[in-house]
């Protein structure tokens, strides 16, 4: 069962091969088998068990919804009501959300199923899952690696088969970068896309939420559900939903792919590469045309990401203060030494730099000298893209310079870590949709992903590429050595 797309599930459950107790149960028996993953904060297998019974209800009276059914798992950033919704962080370690997120209400709304919450960076900040107050992810792949982040939990638990498919957000590339590592389909749509109402911010101008699934096609039935207009959110923008099933299979034949020469250069792996140029010869036996493209102002990406994220979550995470929810320290003599030691204490060293870091650019006399540039700086980066999608249909390259790192190695250098988001980040300071797809396996055997990026609103274009590609191989089907039964 754990192999099956969500297309596979959802015949088998609406044909009664199978209920979705009895799919509940499985994923919930292979969680607590695969403990050792620690992609999980929060499992609660009574609720979802009541879940899949009231699921199998819907079924019985043949009135099922596309994802009836379904079991899903989701990133411990989205409020859930009556469970924990913590962030990853121990400022928010005793939080059970009253509410549910937009994403949730919606999937709920078709009787999918809770797994449970996954494991995250701590509030979204980090590239590796390691700066989780719950601990390390492990990547299923090889469990001396990091499964990459923030949504390295979504990511691990997808590719392990221990949920057929989880939500995740993006921010800079913690949809992308992790679905690269794990081996997985993971699918940024554009901004304003999906609702943030319920998703606990980081960087609001950047964060966008998305799914992380096995295929493209599975990612086009989430977006499909969840995708559309919330006049709850104020960065939610009022505009048709297509239906992101119907143009799969459509002919790309003439159809322009441009390569980045930034993309290509020094810092990206030998074998990862080799992987990405072979996919791309894929889409040229289908027909498609290689073009090469500029993006001059790449390399500038990073460091105005890290003063325009760090500037937001300065601001955002100013209300976790002890006072009205979440972690109080226990010993304080005024209500300024509460909301000092309250902060020091729950928040992770990570979290504590950006905050730093963002105040510092947002200060008098500071602000005009960074964070001003900085906006300006995205705008001439998302000028790129206008003027290189003027002469393609779509954008490729590689999700990540390197595979998987192993567990420890880039946690006492923030900037190494920084870098490793180098081709992601710009679609999130553009606000423009990407995916990325296995594509293959390195030497030593770990995935690697191929990058998409398409124009505003275009995800259909996005996954039509994404999913010819899968139709021609199988390597989003490949699990990871030890997770196939």
């Amino acid at each position: 069962m754990h192999t099956k797309s969500l297309t596979e599930l959802s015949i088998d459950l609406i044909q009664q091969k199978l209920s979705s107790t009895e799919l509940t149960q499985h994923f919930l028996e292979r969680i607590d088998l695969h403990r050792q993953l620690n992609a999980f904060i929060t499992v609660d297998a009574e609720r979802a068990l009541d879940q899949a019974r009231a699921a199998d209800r819907r079924l019985g009276r043949g009135t099922p919804a596309p994802l009836t059914g379904i079991p899903i798992a989701h990133k411990d950033i989205f409020c859930t009501e009556g469970m924990l919704t913590s962030c990853g962080s121990r400022i928010l370690s005793n939080f059970v959300s009253p509410y549910n997120a937009t994403m949730i209400e919606k999937l709920r709304q078709q009787d999918t199923v809770i797994l449970g919450k996954t494991n995250m960076d701590e509030f979204a900040m980090g590239s590796s899952n390691e700066t989780s107050y719950y601990g390390p992810v492990a990547n299923p792949w090889d469990e001396s690696r990091v499964p990459g982040g923030s949504s390295g939990g979504s990511a691990a638990a997808v590719s392990a088969g221990l949920a057929p498919a989880a939500t995740g957000t993006d921010t800079g590339g913690s949809i992308r970068q992790p679905a690269s590592f794990c081996g997985v389909t993971g699918f940024k749509p554009s901004y304003g896309r999906v609702s943030r109402y319920g998703m606990v911010a980081f960087a609001s101008s950047l964060d966008q939420a998305g799914p992380l699934t096995r295929s493209a096609q599975d990612a086009a039935l989430l977006l499909q559900a969840t995708a559309g207009f919330d006049p709850r959110d104020s960065t939610s923008v009022d505009r048709e939903t297509p239906d992101y099933t119907a143009t799969l299979t459509a002919d790309i034949s003439g159809l322009k792919i441009g390569l980045p020469k930034q993309y290509f250069g020094q810092g990206l792996d030998g074998q990862v590469e080799l992987v990405v140029r072979e996919a791309l010869a894929h889409y040229e036996a289908l027909g498609a045309r290689l073009m090469d493209v500029d993006l001059p102002n790449s390399a500038l990406c990073v460091p105005c990401y890290y003063v325009l994220a760090p500037s937001e979550a300065s601001s955002n995470l100013s209300r976790f203060d002890g006072v009205r929810y979440g972690y109080r320290t226990q010993q304080y003599d005024d209500l300024t030494q509460m909301y000092a030691k309250t902060r020091a204490e729950g928040f992770g060293a990570e979290v504590k730099r950006r905050i730093m870091i963002g105040t510092y650019a947002l200060s008098a006399g500071y602000y005009d000298a960074y964070y001003l540039k900085a906006q300006k700086l995205r705008r001439l980066i998302a000028d790129d893209f206008r003027r290189a999608f003027e002469q393609c249909d779509v954008i490729m390259g590689p999700t990540t310079p390197t595979t998987a790192f192993t567990l420890g190695e880039k946690t006492d250098d923030p900037i190494a870590m920084y870098l490793n988001d180098i081709y992601t980040i710009s679609a999130n300071l553009a606000g423009l949709p990407a995916i990325s797809i296995p594509a293959g396996l390195s030497g030593d055997g770990m995935p690697v992903g191929l990058h998409i990026i398409g124009r505003y609103f275009d995800e259909p274009q996005i996954l039509n590429f994404a999913h010819r590609l899968q139709m021609g191989t199988d390597w989003h089907r490949r699990s990871p050595p030890g997770y196939t039964s």
